[in-house]
């Protein structure tokens, strides 16, 4: 299996290479030449661990890694890290299926794919005779800094930066970021919003000149960011496992469709979705659910991506994204995996901020459907459901459950769905509890963490009890025009 960049034809290397160097040369991302069939049957899969269901569905995409090598990461990823056995547990509420996504260790599901990448990582560079150490640029909207650093924390080879908007995270976030232990990690606050991170970040990969000069001090910079596809792989593993635990319990039968919704800003997470079904998991629709930040619904609605738009802050931040860089991984299968055409449409986006995809490219988006939440929706979503239910989700989760709503209403279809549950309640107390009662507003923020805890009857997740005390140990704020100045600095 070879990996190709979107933006050219020409550039080909292999699973572990394309790990390691996160991005393609000219700024395109790595994608497999063709989407492997899943080999196992359904009956076989149900029967799975999380681990061995993750080896079943890597080993077709990460082909250059021994079964001994692969089989080692995951089995260093999955651990005691996380706080359940079954890693990814499905919850009914209601009439959806709630696939958690949030037991590891940084109650995100981040960790789903950051707990394997740095062994992933270690791995490629191993197998590539890689001398230099690896410098693991990130910016974060709020679950991936955290994830990537508490991932590569102390691992030896390699150190990490991770950028994120100062003022556009939650406050559990933040906190859980400039507290993070390790020599090699460094946290920097940026003056600015995510999209602005995310575009420095992605012009430190392209800058020929800076890449010399890291070479030359013995670095070489890698991503940990959703566009690496050491990130996307391993999470089209949940909604595998998923589909092969419903069939376990007679939810569904084998050959059923379900459909999937998830809350998206970045479309890693709907991307492996995407993926899933192109290997032959039964699945009907893809829904995307956006929050007021509404690029992507307005794509679907209309074929036009523009990002030329306000940008706004709200109480599920890790979707405040107006640049959603993996869909150009879906922009690139849809333009018949012509990479001119879509290098074409990703400079209309860099130039005039928007593109608009042809009528044919369109019609390959009928198993998508795109909606949105307003901060109103969700908060009452939270609240409906707690109420009838006893079930406390977050604010993320809480669009997408908002978004299957409306497209129930729309559509009647009345598929069996999973909600893809991407975070922790505990990580956005102030928005959770303020939903589910405004009197909540005036305490302090590990204070609603108490209260949440007895509400819910769901235990205060080690990740949030371990930073009520935690010293601050990274204060670096910089403006958007010094990210490149900061990290020769950190590195030197």
């Amino acid at each position: 299996m070879l990996y190709r960049s979107t933006r050219n034809a020409d550039e080909k290397v292999t699973a572990s290479q394309a790990v390691l160097k996160g991005l393609a040369d000219n700024g395109g991302l790595f994608v497999p030449e063709q989407i492997p069939m899943l080999d196992v049957p359904v009956e076989k899969l149900a029967d799975m661990t999380y681990q061995e269901t993750a080896y079943e569905v890597m080993k077709l995409f990460l082909t250059d890694y021994t079964e001994e090598e692969l089989k080692q990461c995951i089995q260093k990823a999955y651990d005691k890290k996380f706080d359940t056995k079954e890693i990814a547990p499905l919850v009914k509420a209601q009439d959806a299926y709630y696939l958690e996504l949030f037991h590891g260790s940084t109650i995100a599901f981040k960790d789903m794919a950051l707990s394997i990448l740095p062994h992933l990582l270690i791995t490629a560079a191993r197998k590539n005779q890689v001398q230099n150490d690896i410098v693991i640029l990130t910016a974060t909207s709020g679950d991936t800094g955290k994830a990537a650093l508490a991932g590569f924390a102390d691992v030896k080879g390699t150190k990490i930066i991770v950028f994120y908007p100062k003022d556009g995270v939650s406050p559990i976030q933040q906190k859980q970021m400039v507290t993070q232990k390790g020599d090699n990690t460094f946290v920097v606050g940026i003056n600015g919003n995510f999209d602005q991170a995310q575009t420095g970040v992605k012009k430190m990969f392209s800058d020929q000149g800076l890449a010399k000069e890291m070479a030359q001090a013995g670095y070489q910079f890698s991503s940990a960011n959703s566009i690496n596809i050491g990130r996307l792989v391993p999470q089209i593993v949940y909604y595998v496992y998923a589909y092969a635990k419903m069939v376990k319990s007679g939810e569904i039968k084998n050959g059923d469709n379900i459909n999937v919704v998830v809350p998206t800003g970045n479309f890693g997470n709907i991307l492996a979705a995407f993926y899933a079904k192109n290997m032959g998991l039964p699945i009907g629709t893809l829904i995307c659910a956006s929050n007021e930040n509404k690029v992507l619904y307005d794509f679907f609605a209309t074929g036009t991506y523009d990002k030329n738009r306000e940008f706004v802050l709200t109480s599920s931040p890790s979707m405040d994204i107006l640049i959603s860089s993996n869909l150009e991984r879906l922009i690139y299968c849809i333009a018949g995996n012509d990479a001119q055409k879509n290098q074409e449409l990703m400079v209309s986006l860099q130039e005039k901020g928007s593109y608009t995809i042809t009528e044919e490219m369109r019609q390959q988006l009928t198993s998508f459907y795109g909606n949105y939440a307003s901060e109103n929706e969700t908060a009452a979503t939270i609240r409906e459901i707690f109420k009838d239910a006893g079930y406390v989700i977050d604010p993320h989760t809480a669009v997408a459950a908002a978004v299957y709503k409306k497209y129930q209403t729309e559509t009647g279809d009345q598929t069996k769905t999973v909600i893809a549950s991407t975070a922790s309640p505990y990580k956005f107390t102030r928005s959770v509890m303020t939903a589910i009662d405004e009197t909540y507003n005036s305490r302090e923020d590990f204070a609603l963490v108490d209260e949440l805890a007895s509400l819910s009857n769901v235990k205060i997740p080690k990740a949030i009890e371990d930073i009520r005390t935690a010293p601050v140990l990274h204060n670096t704020v910089c403006e958007v025009e010094q990210m490149q100045s900061v990290v020769k600095k950190f590195l030197s």
